[in-house]
Parts: structure tokens; sequence; C-alpha cells
């Protein structure tokens, strides 16, 4: 298993290389609840990657790879038996939407953060992802500009996992 180092300091290591990332707005935190706008701290195995095929193609990976559709979302909402799942919208309980205009989820690599088991209000949609081009804040995710997240996916297996690391 080979791992993706997410450092405190803004940025990851894979191998010898490093790569800048945008973390969340409260930093990297050891216990994430829903909202705190904090990266949790430890190691999470990667799981799928979804991708907006109308923008990108599918990008070069070994990773298991889904297209991005118009009416898939996320729960982001602790009241709800779908918490920290996909959902198909519109959706009665709060989400967060897969399909975004602002290309910060064309690429989006889901990580086994609170996933199984699902603990309610423990942090949902904890993703790796595309970051702004200015490298705000995120709200708890871990984001790289799209080329470098590009190279990250050319390079990770299945088995591969992500360690975000508090010091």
């Amino acid at each position: 298993m080979a791992l993706l180092r997410v450092h405190p300091e803004g940025y990851a290591t894979f191998g010898r290389r490093s790569f800048a990332c945008a973390l969340g707005r409260a930093g990297i935190v050891s216990t994430k609840t829903e909202g705190d706008g904090g990266t949790p701290v430890g190691l999470f195995p990667l799981r799928r990657l979804f991708y907006r095929h109308d923008r990108l193609g599918r990008p070069e990976t070994l990773i298991p790879a889904t297209p991005v559709q118009p009416h898939q979302g996320w729960c982001d909402d602790p009241d709800s038996p779908l918490y920290s799942r996909p959902v198909t919208l519109p959706s009665r309980y709060g989400h967060e939407r897969l399909w975004r205009a602002d290309g910060l989820y064309d690429l989006i690599l889901t990580i086994g953060h609170n996933d199984r088991p699902v603990r309610p209000s423990a942090g949902s949609a904890v993703f790796v992802h595309v970051a702004h081009p200015s490298m705000t804040p995120t709200e708890g995710c871990v984001a790289f500009a799209v080329d470098d997240l590009l190279h990250l996916l050319r390079v990770l297996r299945p088995g591969d996992a992500v360690r975000i690391q508090p010091h």
C-alpha cells in the first residue's frame, strides 16, 4: 500500500514528489464533526473516483471511476438515514451537489472517512478534489490543482490510502 501523505502546512507527498494542497478552513482536526471546516486526521483508504465526463473525459487511473451525473449528491444531513452516502437529487435532506459549475468537483476522489461504519455528525463528504485556483481553504476536504490531481490519479492504485497527518 502506497500512501499519499497530507501535511498540515498545506502540502502533500507521494513518493519523492511534493504537491501544494488546500485543507479545511479550520486546519487538520483530531475529532471531526459535521460543518466544523476541519480536515480529519487519520489513515483513509481510497475508494472511488467520480469525474465530470463532459469536461475532462475519463482520467487515466486504475482507481475505480464513475462519471458524475447532474442528479448526484452526497448527503451531509446527520438526521438522514443516508448520511455520509451518495444520494439522488432532489433530496429532502441536506446534501452536497456533485455536479458543480465551479469545477471544484470535476474530479472527486472518495476516501474511507466516516463510511464503514457511518457515525452521525462525524463528518461527511470529505473528499480529495480540485482546488480553487487561489488554493482557498476547503470545507474539510483536501484539494489539489487539477494537473497535480490528474498526475496523482495516474500513479495511485487500488489499495492505496491517504494519511492526513496532524504535525
